[in-house]
């Protein structure tokens, strides 16, 4: 693991740790930071983490507190409070 990634995976729990404290401009801020350091090493970003920010507004999810989880037909579909919506399938 390269020093890039280590980056992105310590933005990550900063970022996740910032929400759960009530600070969504910190956490923003981590999520923008993890985004540009992997376009810029032409990394992917970890699965969990994807899956757990906004595209829209670069946000950091919490079920329940900035988003909502619905189960559909066959995917999972993530609504953030800006009303950016996606869609993951499931088995």
């Amino acid at each position: 693991m390269g020093i890039a990634a280590e980056r992105i995976d310590r933005l990550a729990t900063l970022a996740r740790e910032a929400v759960t404290a009530g600070e969504t401009d910190r956490a923003r801020r981590y999520v923008r930071l993890a985004r540009r350091i992997a376009e810029r090493n032409r990394l992917t970003l970890p699965r969990s983490f994807r899956r757990f920010t906004c595209d829209a507004c670069d946000a950091y999810l919490r079920p329940g507190r900035n988003a909502r989880v619905r189960l559909a037909d066959g995917h999972v579909v993530v609504r953030c409070d800006c009303g950016a919506t996606a869609r993951y399938p499931y088995e």
